[in-house]
């Protein structure tokens, strides 16, 4: 039983200001793919085109997030958040999932 994924306000406002500059109907798209240093990576892009069948929305309609249901697997009951801090601002997947990551955040590992 999946218990989601959510969005955080931080990033649900981040996601929608940074959709204001794109075409109607464009949403962020979460996916995790193997690589990086620890096994697997999280991936973040802008698409425009309609979600497949397979995908699930997150979000609201400001700040719509589309992740297929393979990574769902990975990312099941994370949150995505934007973080700003004094020397950067990113946007940070909080995972109970991953069991390490590296140091800088995007590349982590799933106990099997």
């Amino acid at each position: 039983m999946d218990t989601g994924f959510s969005i955080s306000e931080n990033a649900a406002t981040r996601i929608a200001h940074l959709l204001a500059d794109e075409p109607v109907g464009t949403h962020l798209r979460v996916a995790v793919e193997g690589g990086g240093c620890s096994g697997f990576q999280y991936k973040f892009d802008f698409e425009s085109a309609a979600p497949a069948a397979e995908d699930r929305l997150f979000g609201t309609d400001a700040a719509p997030v589309v992740v297929d249901e393979v990574s769902l697997q990975f990312i099941d009951g994370a949150m995505l958040d934007y973080v700003e801090t004094l020397g950067a601002a990113a946007f940070e997947i909080k995972n109970p999932n991953a069991k390490s990551g590296c140091g800088c955040g995007n590349s982590f590992s799933v106990a099997l």
